[in-house]
């Protein structure tokens, strides 16, 4: 994977649905808005299409100041925050196997379930049979829970179990990519499309007790980095000066 810079045009939606991602709440005045697309040249005319399309398609909801995002979008920011701050445990050695015990199911709950179990950050050692270490607070949903065993077991080599069940080494080496992208970054709008790319990156991190994770894993320094953007674009949507004009 090359840089995301080079290979990821910002348009007034990506750029917009990104800040309302990462603003908690996640709503935006008007004038905030404004604020922020003017960093990245983006005209007034082209935010005001974009909203009202935005609107329209059900991805935000206008408010008395501005736009929030939609509920549907919600369940997404949680992925992303917790992705980008993990609320980890000691780990015992204990994992925990999901077994998969329903048959006949089609082709999209089967698709269904495998993505929301790697949103769980489960790896999958055989069809059907996924584990992760017990270091994380995971709650599956009744999609998933009504249709698996969950069962602890443990193993004599559980960093070749981790490294059979998630490419380790090359996680590390885009994260490692990204990192250097975002030192040769000049500009705003560079950054934040590398900000983009690292949560993206983050939602696949299976975040490992320190015991499993090889050397010099640079998971932590990338949320330190996404947490420095998210604070210095707080500090760019100060729009005093500007002077609030309905869009949509």
């Amino acid at each position: 994977m090359g840089n995301p810079v080079d290979h990821h045009p910002m348009t007034a939606r990506s750029v917009i649905l990104s800040l309302l991602l990462g603003a908690h709440p996640a709503e935006l005045s008007v004038r905030e808005i404004r604020a922020l697309t003017t960093l990245f040249g983006i005209s007034d005319t082209t935010v005001r299409v974009a909203l009202t399309r935005m609107v329209s398609a059900g991805d935000v909801t206008r408010t008395e100041s501005g736009y929030r995002l939609a509920e549907r979008l919600q369940a997404r920011q949680l992925r992303q925050d917790e992705a980008c701050d993990p609320h980890r445990r000691a780990w015992n050695g204990d994992w925990t196997q999901l077994v998969v015990t329903s048959v006949g199911r089609d082709a999209r709950d089967r698709n269904d379930l495998r993505t929301t179990l790697r949103q769980r950050r489960f790896g999958e050692l055989r069809e059907g049979v996924w584990l992760r270490p017990d270091n994380l607070e995971i709650e599956l949903p009744p999609s998933v829970a009504d249709h698996v065993w969950v069962l602890h077991t443990r193993t004599d080599d559980p960093a070749a179990l981790a490294a059979q069940l998630w490419d380790l080494p090359g996680w590390s080496l885009y994260a490692t990519d990204l990192l250097k992208w975002w030192d040769q970054a000049g500009t705003i709008p560079a950054r934040f499309v590398l900000a983009a790319a690292m949560v993206r990156h983050l939602l696949a991190d299976p975040v490992l007790p320190d015991e499993l994770l090889p050397p010099e894993w640079p998971a932590d320094e990338m949320r330190s980095r996404y947490r420095e953007f998210k604070d210095e674009l707080v500090t760019l949507r100060d729009p005093a000066e500007m002077e609030e004009v309905p869009y949509g």
